[in-house]
């Protein structure tokens, strides 16, 4: 397998797209996250499935967030993508988001060329308060077995929110 942090960028963030590699597709119980040192998928534990992911989720190549690991994407697509699968997407948000005290930005995307939509999801304003309020609701209490409590949705940021947010995430990469 090759690694994603080798042969992909993080993409053109000023023009609002970047990379992002898919770890979790959309629906899926095991959690799944990339293992940089040894450049391979790991299955970290399997969730309840009360908690299956309620989008594709996947991270920012060559990108660190405070939390030690890639930022986070939620990528929003009519369908579950598969494990592994990278694509140009176009940012239209961030969750702000706090994981046992730490950073854990969920930066919000949807392919670049969607002609199912034709294109037309271009902020989050476009997905609507349910699909929010259901984001929010997982990431509230997707560890409420485990641990209770020790997550928190801290509010969404904009399109240039989520811009600075990968920028701030690049130049961690870049300085490690």
């Amino acid at each position: 397998m090759a690694d994603f942090n080798q042969v992909l960028t993080p993409g053109n963030i000023d023009e609002g797209t970047l990379n992002t590699v898919v770890e979790i597709p959309q629906g899926s119980q095991l959690k799944v996250e990339w293992d940089r040192e040894r450049t391979a998928f790991m299955l970290d534990r399997v969730e309840p499935g009360i908690f299956a992911k309620p989008c594709n989720y996947g991270f920012i190549p060559q990108t660190l967030d405070e939390d030690g690991d890639e930022l986070d994407t939620l990528i929003v697509c009519p369908e579950p993508l598969p494990m592994g699968v990278w694509l140009e997407a176009r940012i239209i948000g961030v969750l702000n988001f706090e994981d046992d005290g730490e950073a854990d930005h969920k930066v919000v995307v949807v392919p670049a060329d969607d002609r199912h939509t034709g294109d037309s999801i271009t902020s989050l304003d476009d997905l609507g308060e349910r699909w929010k309020q259901m984001i929010e609701h997982h990431f509230t209490h997707y560890k409420d077995l485990k641990k209770p409590g020790s997550t928190k949705v801290l509010g969404w940021g904009d399109i240039e929110s989520a811009k600075a947010t990968i920028k701030e995430c690049i130049e961690r990469w870049n300085s490690k």
